[in-house]
């Protein structure tokens, strides 16, 4: 076996092995040299020095952000699909975050705390990269035999769940970079800046899943014998009971918002039950609901009331409360008047509604607004000479961005899925079932049925009601076909 392995490496091409090892040495450097911080520039209480940001850093940033921020993701894509060019991109990828992780230490100007969470989360994100080259190196390799072929699978395995895994995390570094390079969420600031960013990128995780569930995930649901809103109150549950016994300290005297933020997880929990339990009828099928909706809106209600000490973030709060109470009610409208309960607006799930895009948008720049408004950022806007307004467009423009970003994302997955699909099989979905091998079951049965109808009933458009089975199923035919 040995001999065999040792076979497949010789005569795997020796630029690719050449490449892939070098990649793989050079992802794991990351956590071989630490970084030392010069602390003496950086006045007692704060986390920064006070010189700006050069040149190299402003550089290591955007190379970065373009590496973990696109290039990841969009070669995530490309794997999921089996594209040629995941692995150049992925490549492609990996030099660039070496090349900023060294910009990163041989920059000049503002100084950080040696302690910062985002230099303490280097070391896991790039042993995870570490880990994801050399499951890709093997399954290069194609060892299919014997024990190889059983650690192939769970190689695959692996593979796919960090490749899946790293664009969350490359979210958190990059969040976390920014409050390195600001200073922010120190001292007293912490909690309600870490809940801030947590329940900000939450609501655009949640924008972000509807997206996908919008266009090209309704096959994946219907397997699942359960409606969106079973998902949805689920974790709307689950998030309340969080917020109920941890946002307050039981046992001591209760604080400014303490009474709002626990109510609020009671009436998540609650609420949150009740969409649970009607996402089914009565004879136990899958059944839409509006809870999720009104979660949100009542939601936007309470964080757009909440009391606070500046102008600006009074504004921007009041701005964030509206913008998700938008989004609850959209989403109401569309479940119930858009789409009338049922799963999609056609069988195959092909078609959207523009109004469908509203509700989906208004959660990634919920998200961004809730993000952007802590203690710390109001300030550094209050004294910045900016108002309210033109910082709101700046965050409506931010979700923007990802919004495309996310669609570009699923149109590619879309087009390459669909491209395996053969003409074969699509001729079957189209056709459906045959009648002995030869005339499809559809055609048949209409030719059987079309004395029996009337003209006003044959020139009447077709109605389905709630048992209509055409309405199970509301995925696009591109993804039908590469599930397959």
């Amino acid at each position: 076996m040995l001999n065999w392995l040792s076979r497949r490496v010789v005569t795997a091409p020796a630029s690719a092995l050449s490449a892939s090892m070098l990649l793989l040495v050079a992802a794991v450097l990351p956590v071989a040299f630490a970084h030392e911080h010069d602390e003496s520039y950086i006045q007692e209480g704060q986390a920064i020095s006070a010189a700006p940001i050069d040149t190299t850093l402003w550089i290591h940033i955007f190379i970065q952000m373009a590496a973990w921020g696109l290039i990841f993701p969009l070669g995530m894509v490309l794997g999921m699909v089996k594209s040629r060019w995941h692995v150049p991109l992925q490549t492609l990828g990996t030099v660039l975050a070496i090349v900023g992780y060294f910009l990163g230490h041989k920059h000049k100007g503002r100084t950080f705390r040696h302690n910062n969470a985002h230099s303490k989360f280097v070391a896991p994100i790039s042993l995870m990269l570490f880990a994801q080259i050399v499951f890709g190196i093997y399954l290069k390799l194609h060892l299919e035999k014997g024990i190889f072929g059983k650690i192939r699978r769970v190689v695959k395995v692996g593979h796919g769940i960090i490749g899946k895994a790293l664009p969350v995390l490359s979210w958190t570094q990059m969040l976390l970079g920014g409050i390195t390079a600001l200073g922010f969420c120190q001292g007293e600031h912490t909690t309600q800046c870490v809940a801030h960013f947590i329940m900000g990128s939450a609501f655009i995780a949640y924008g972000i899943l509807l997206t996908i569930l919008l266009l090209v995930g309704q096959l994946w649901l219907r397997r699942t014998g359960r409606s969106q809103e079973f998902f949805d109150s689920a974790v709307i549950t689950a998030w309340g009971v969080v917020n109920t016994f941890a946002e307050h300290r039981w046992g001591s005297a209760w604080v400014e918002n303490d009474w709002q933020h626990t109510t609020m997880g009671v009436i998540w929990l609650c609420a949150g039950l009740v969409g649970v339990w009607l996402s089914r009828d009565r004879h136990g099928r899958p059944q839409r609901n509006f809870i999720p909706g009104f979660i949100i809106l009542i939601t936007g209600w309470a964080f757009g009331g909440h009391p606070q000490h500046a102008a600006v973030s009074a504004e921007v709060h009041k701005m964030y409360g509206y913008t998700l109470m938008a989004a609850g009610a959209t989403r109401i409208i569309e479940v119930s008047f858009v789409l009338r309960d049922r799963p999609a607006l056609s069988a195959d799930g092909s078609e959207t509604s523009s109004f469908q895009y509203i509700p989906v948008f208004l959660l990634y720049a919920s998200g961004f607004m809730f993000m952007g408004a802590t203690e710390e950022q109001m300030e550094l806007i209050a004294n910045s000479g900016m108002d309210h307004i033109a910082y709101i467009l700046i965050l409506f423009s931010m979700a923007a961005l990802l919004f495309l970003f996310t669609l570009v994302l699923i149109h590619v997955y879309d087009s390459n899925a669909s491209s395996s699909v053969s003409k074969k099989e699509s001729d079957a979905d189209r056709l459906g079932p045959r009648l002995n091998g030869n005339v499809p079951i559809r055609d048949a049965q209409e030719f059987e049925l079309e004395g029996l109808m009337s003209d006003d009933e044959d020139g009447s458009p077709i109605k389905h009601n709630r048992d209509d089975d055409s309405f199970n199923s509301t995925l696009g035919k591109n993804s039908d076909g590469s599930s397959r």
